[in-house]
């Protein structure tokens, strides 16, 4: 009698936990009253047959970010609880919770400097209006491709600026130069310099962060060469504002580095909120170097891409 009642009380358990059939439907598949599938499903509990565990996402999230501040000394580290680990979902959640938190953080009187790119983009297309005053919005880097590719550059900083009631201030030129001579005598344009020294007196930074695979953004839009595509994928392990870094967060190429029209990373990591926005299984190594290197001191992410980082 007790193997049988056993054996039911599986049967019904793996219907109504696996399968979600109710307890009426068990009933009739198992032709067995509703009470009795009741009792039978209690029996399998008190047994030790089914063991349920509650997950509460909030409880998680706060011991994940705690330990992520932690190990990466950082100043705040934003989780979002993401349903499954797929880049796109992921960059639909924590895309929303940077929106919030941007929309949560600017005051009067703050300068912020933006990136672009498809999850900066996804930022700004979720960004709530703020009735704040003397804000300025400023490109961090230069916005211009040589491609047909879109980089939402224009689109962003606008987005930016019409949530927080201000003129957009852009950095009409490509992001890297084919010479070091050549860019630095663009940047000597008085126009140019002026936006260039508002992103170093900007006091927050929102950006995301690229990886060093064939299809990433940078590479489709026909900056660099075979030959400096391969040192990237080689020695590099990310990028932030189109500059690169290895796995401990060095700059892996001078050369490039100085070809570059945009913040320095030394004085991005050294902002009052230094923003960084990613995540997904893709950019875990981009990020942990991006961290290494102290480039941030705000990390908002997913609750897969934090457990990554802290393994």
């Amino acid at each position: 009698m007790d193997i049988e009642k056993q054996r039911l009380s599986i049967q019904a358990a793996r219907l109504y936990y696996q399968s979600d059939y109710s307890q009426q439907q068990i009933a009739v598949k198992m032709g067995l009253s509703r009470p009795t599938v009741s009792r039978l499903l209690q029996y399998a509990k008190d047994q030790g047959y089914v063991n349920i565990t509650i997950i509460d996402p909030s409880e998680d999230l706060d011991l994940l970010a705690s330990d992520l501040k932690r190990k990466y000394g950082l100043d705040t580290v934003v989780l979002c609880n993401s349903p499954t680990n797929d880049a796109e979902e992921i960059k639909n959640h924590i895309s929303k919770k940077a929106a919030d938190y941007i929309h949560e953080t600017v005051q009067d009187g703050d300068i912020i400097g933006v990136t672009w790119g498809t999850t900066m983009h996804a930022v700004a297309l979720q960004l709530q209006s703020k009735p704040v005053k003397g804000v300025e919005v400023v490109q961090l880097k230069g916005g211009v491709s040589h491609s047909q590719v879109n980089t939402y550059a224009a689109e962003i900083v606008n987005l930016f600026a019409e949530a927080f009631r201000t003129i957009a201030r852009y950095l009409p030129l490509p992001v890297i130069f084919d010479s070091v001579a050549v860019k630095t005598m663009v940047e000597e344009d008085r126009h140019i310099r002026r936006i260039i020294e508002l992103g170093r007196q900007a006091n927050i930074a929102a950006f995301t962060v690229g990886t060093v695979e064939e299809d990433t953004l940078l590479f489709r839009l026909g900056y660099f060469n075979k030959e400096e595509q391969e040192l990237l994928r080689r020695t590099g392990a990310g990028d932030i504002c189109s500059r690169f870094f290895d796995k401990d967060g060095t700059i892996c190429s001078e050369e490039l580095n100085n070809r570059t029209v945009g913040i320095d990373l030394a004085e991005l990591g050294k902002k009052e909120k230094s923003i960084l926005v990613a995540g997904g299984q893709r950019k875990t190594e981009a990020i942990r170097a991006a961290l290494k290197g102290r480039y941030a001191n705000i990390l908002i992410t997913d609750q897969f891409t934090a457990q990554a980082l802290l393994r």
